[in-house]
């Protein structure tokens, strides 16, 4: 596909966005605005990253087994309960952000981010309290699938919709990027606890550490967004005409499954990825703080790769961008893991972290956008959302369940690649399926 055109031609805006032009969002955004859009995602994928960095330390703590594997995958079969309110916080905060506006949808969602960080850094643990313990981690996880099933919805669609023309691939990717924000602030955090802190010191209370001081950010994230300005703007496009009847998202079923298996691999990538952790201390023996410091790497690679993804979107369309680093995960993951377990070190658990994570990144962040650019104004933050939620629930949320048990069950240390290659088969099948929306394409008002 060729590139948009360059120079002024490429600044001239489309005959959707110069409708919007009076405002002066179009013209320029400041960054304290992405910042804002993407302050909730980023904590709340801190709060899961977190979570999985910590697995190990949380399943002592709360879910004590008869052996360190049970230990471990009760923990992340919680890690994935997460996920089971995730469809429901897409259905009821993505079609409040479609009613009443993206910043009010925002706004709650942070509220719901708080309760559930504050509830998992100060549980007391299973010896504590006995049964309450898990109880009230388990609920804690809800609150916060709960929160990011309707975080990305409105959040994304808002990127989308202030970007400058020729832009939107770039603007959205931020939110992707975001995530590798907060896996290499996490990361950071796990390396600098396991090298400052005993394994009794980690396991008694350094692993609440980053949740804690995750809690601290999130005022300053509410005054961002509470002077953030809106985006959707009422008695815009066809919809609002006298008599005419608003988009449903039913009328978009097709689009919707072809979302949800775009989700499908980008998904457990990234969930795989941030399993890196767990799996370099219990199936490479590692060091914790090696692996850790793999975990700084990944959010590297998913902040370079989510930037990189979205520029070229915006200059060679969403769909290269979408298929060719998801051919290469196909291609390239399972001889990677392959390679790992025959000559495993640091360095070469952070150049496997880079590729799963880098590619994932650029095809992810091309997803991200071309998802909501398809839908209509007033369903776009609802469509997205139902979209990422259910895709997000169904395969991420058992992502890690599954390779855990799938090393045991094939006695194979690379089934977490397996399942990668597998995801990917399916994804690159709906990208063949997915419209083209880069370039010069408008928003569908």
């Amino acid at each position: 596909m060729a590139p948009t055109q360059s120079g002024a031609a490429a600044l001239a805006p489309s005959p959707s966005l110069a409708r919007d032009a009076a405002t002066p969002r179009k013209q320029r955004v400041p960054p304290r605005i992405v910042v804002a859009a993407v302050a909730g995602n980023a904590m709340e994928f801190y709060d899961f990253t977190t979570y999985a960095f910590f697995a190990v330390y949380i399943g002592k703590t709360f879910f004590p087994a008869t052996t360190p594997f049970m230990s471990l995958l009760l923990s992340v079969a919680v890690f994935g309960v997460g996920f089971v309110t995730r469809p429901l916080g897409g259905l009821l905060i993505g079609a409040y952000a479609d009613r009443a506006g993206r910043k009010p949808a925002m706004l709650l969602t942070i509220g719901l981010i708080t309760v559930g960080t504050l509830g998992l850094a100060v549980t007391p643990s299973y010896e504590s309290i006995g049964i309450a313990a898990p109880v009230i981690v388990v609920l804690c996880r809800l609150v916060q699938g709960l929160a990011l099933g309707g975080e990305v919805g409105p959040s994304t669609s808002y990127l989308v919709e202030i970007a400058p023309p020729g832009q939107r691939g770039l603007y959205g990717s931020w939110q992707m990027a975001s995530q590798g924000v907060a896996s290499l602030v996490a990361g950071g955090m796990g390396v600098a606890l396991t090298l400052a802190l005993t394994a009794e010191q980690m396991l008694a209370w350094g692993w609440r550490v980053p949740f804690v001081l995750g809690l601290a950010l999130i005022p300053i994230a509410v005054y961002l967004r509470s002077h953030m300005p809106e985006s959707l703007e009422e008695g815009h496009g066809p919809a609002s005409a006298p008599g005419a009847a608003r988009p449903r998202l039913r009328d978009h079923g097709g689009l919707i499954v072809i979302g949800m298996f775009l989700v499908f691999g980008s998904t457990v990538s990234t969930y795989v990825s941030l399993y890196l952790t767990s799996y370099a201390v219990t199936a490479l023996k590692l060091p914790p703080a090696v692996a850790m410091a793999a975990t700084v790497i990944v959010g590297l690679a998913t902040l370079g790769g989510s930037l990189l993804g979205g520029w070229l979107s915006d200059r060679y369309g969403r769909r290269p961008v979408m298929l060719w680093p998801r051919v290469g995960l196909l291609v390239l993951t399972y001889p990677a893991f392959i390679w790992l377990l025959d000559h495993t070190s640091f360095i070469n658990l952070a150049m496997v972290s880079v590729l799963l994570a880098g590619l994932t990144a650029m095809s992810a962040a091309s997803a991200i956008v071309a998802i909501p650019e398809q839908f209509p104004r007033h369903i776009r933050a609802l469509g997205l959302s139902v979209v990422y939620a259910i895709g997000v629930t169904i395969f991420g949320g058992t992502t890690q369940v599954i390779v855990t048990w799938l090393m045991k069950a094939l006695d194979n240390p690379a089934a977490p690649a397996i399942y990668v290659v597998f995801s990917s088969i399916f994804t690159v099948i709906a990208i063949l399926m997915v419209k083209e929306t880069g370039g010069d394409h408008d928003l569908v008002d």
